[in-house]
């Protein structure tokens, strides 16, 4: 068989003036794309700066404040809390409010001059790469200091150099084995209902006017919010089954500790789902065919993955990928897993990111609801 290339000439250019007419896909291919490029070089940042961190000085001395401001001259960390004791730095790290905490005994500076001077570096084990992060570099700018302290002694007194005149003894909560699928599954049974409701609940609508069936529901009296809250039902029940499978999988075959509130987890989760739900019908409103529902739910999938902290800390983006990172609902219910998860902490600690969920489900439904068009133009 020959090619005729008058035949194949004239089915490139057929192709080339049905794609040329189909702007919005092409718009839709190259804005994922650059979306893809500019948040993989923003969000994948492996090593994290500036962790919040919370010190205890039971020393109050000059030495003390200058380990202190080694600390926070490293960029790893910025001095976020003064705490008084031990409990209220290790409560600052329930809340989320920092990721690292350090005590400074009493007698700080006797101890370096014996060389026994010991600091206690306490670490939020449910963030991955901000524990990782912060494990190396606390010792690092502790041995730094040491070592530059111990050259300045040797060199203005009579004593001669030996061993490092600072240890850290360093604890790792709420993970103290540092094991991977504790750190991940919260956040994947988050991006997994999120996937799930998103797209299903764009393409539910979609399918139903390609196919024509909207037509016979818009001829009935039913109303937009009625028409997008019935639409919900059915994947809410089929998105809560995915959940209780996620939970069931990641405690009993994983291992993973559930240590918080099963009915306050299964309360938010539903929250969550909700919030998925309400912006997959958001999505439904903006998108004509399938195809494109499904490239406006991978914004929403790529945003999940690589801005909502899932992935990587958001301590180490910059302030536009953070934002971005907002509008995703993964992004807040991300913490919240971690947190009752791993933590056990109740909804004292979790509720700015419950609130946020509350607000976000009731926007987009409401929205989804005033833009969808009850007729088929």
């Amino acid at each position: 068989m020959q090619l005729s290339l008058q035949r194949f000439g004239a089915m490139i250019r057929k192709e080339t003036i049905q794609l040329l007419r189909d702007r919005r896909y092409i718009v839709l291919t190259l804005a994922v794309s650059l979306v893809q490029i500019f948040m993989y070089a923003y969000a994948a940042n492996m090593t994290v700066l500036h962790l919040s961190m919370a010190v205890v000085d039971q020393s109050q001395d000059t030495h003390s404040r200058e380990l202190v401001q080694a600390l926070v001259n490293s960029q790893y960390f910025d001095l976020t809390l003064e705490a008084r004791s031990q409990a209220e730095a290790q409560q600052a790290i329930e809340q989320g409010k920092v990721k690292v905490a350090v005590i400074i005994p009493p007698q700080f500076s006797a101890g370096l001059q014996q060389r026994t001077a010991n600091v206690l570096v306490l670490l939020d084990g449910s963030d991955s790469f901000a524990v990782r992060s912060a494990y190396g570099a606390a010792g690092l700018v502790l041995q730094s200091f040491s070592a530059q302290w111990l050259a300045k002694t040797v060199l203005h007194s009579s004593l001669t150099a030996g061993a490092l005149p600072v240890t850290a003894s360093t604890q790792v909560l709420y993970n103290p084995g540092l094991i991977d699928v504790w750190f991940v599954l919260p956040g994947v049974i988050g991006l997994v209902l999120q996937t799930l409701a998103v797209e299903q609940a764009a393409l539910t609508i979609v399918k139903e006017r390609e196919l024509g069936t909207l037509e016979q529901i818009l001829a009935t009296p039913v109303r937009q919010l009625e028409l997008t809250l019935s639409k919900m039902a059915p994947l809410l029940a089929l998105s809560f089954l995915v959940f209780w499978m996620s939970v069931g999988i990641g405690v009993f075959w994983f291992g993973v500790p559930f240590e918080g509130s099963l009915g306050l987890y299964l309360l938010l989760s539903l929250l969550f789902i909700i919030s998925c739900l309400g912006l997959g019908l958001f999505i439904a409103t903006r998108a004509k065919t399938q195809l494109e529902a499904q490239s406006l739910s991978m914004f929403f999938f790529l945003f999940g993955i690589l801005l909502s902290g899932f992935t990587y800390p958001r301590s180490g983006m910059p302030l536009i990928p953070q934002l971005f990172g907002n509008l995703v609902p993964l992004t807040y219910f991300v913490r919240i897993s971690r947190s009752i998860f791993l933590k056990g902490v109740g909804l004292n600690f979790v509720w700015g990111d419950a609130l946020a969920l509350v607000i976000y489900s009731l926007v987009v439904i409401l929205v989804a609801s005033k833009r969808f068009k009850m007729r088929l133009d």
